[in-house]
């Protein structure tokens, strides 16, 4: 059986960071067991506290957990790609943001990345409770507006399927390989420049 791979034997950083942002990675393999409400309610809380424009907090997360009366429908929202892997998920995730500011009801031009920084809040909890949690952008949008009621004054923007750790061995074939081994990240100066945009 092969075991999913501890980041930290992976990855260093070329700079000091706390290990947490080395840990986290979006890993496939899922063994299909269920998550405690605590552990959902940890997950959620962690998204609570990101930071968001006037403390606006536009996100909002719909879930399904594992063999109850939603999960088929948020699993339906999936690319056909994502739904072979994420079948073994514990809990899907659906993350909206409001596009519009509830204090005066103008249009909010960071809502994405007010939902993003709480995504990863999320992301990040998952990855010190030991759970693989993966956003993904591969779901049908429009049907998740219509099938679960998304407001048009809201975006439809990520899906993320969280669960405990699987075997590498239970994905379908083609995505083992990429299961075996945590990404690597640029070096800064291909992201970071002082002064003018110069890449």
């Amino acid at each position: 059986m092969s075991t999913l791979p501890d980041a930290l034997d992976h990855r260093t950083s070329d700079h000091p960071i706390v290990p947490l942002f080395l840990q986290r990675w979006s890993p496939r393999a899922m063994s299909g067991e269920p998550l405690s409400p605590e552990e959902r309610n940890s997950l959620f809380e962690a998204a609570r506290w990101a930071p968001s424009t006037y403390n606006e907090q536009e996100w909002r997360f719909l879930y399904a957990v594992r063999d109850t009366a939603h999960w088929e429908t948020f699993l339906g929202l999936l690319m056909e790609a994502n739904q072979a892997w994420c079948v073994r998920a514990g809990m899907l995730i659906v993350g909206t943001s409001c596009k519009v500011m509830s204090r005066n009801g103008k249009p909010n031009p960071v809502h994405t990345l007010d939902c993003g920084l709480a995504v990863e809040n999320l992301l990040l909890q998952g990855a010190s409770m030991g759970l693989v949690c993966h956003a993904m952008a591969g779901f049908d949008r429009g049907k998740a507006r219509a099938v679960l009621g998304v407001p048009e004054n809201y975006d439809v923007e990520v899906m993320i399927a969280v669960g405990r750790p699987g075997s590498i061995d239970d994905l379908p074939e083609n995505y083992r390989d990429m299961d075996r081994a945590p990404s690597g990240r640029k070096p800064l100066e291909e992201i970071v420049a002082e002064g003018p945009f110069a890449f």
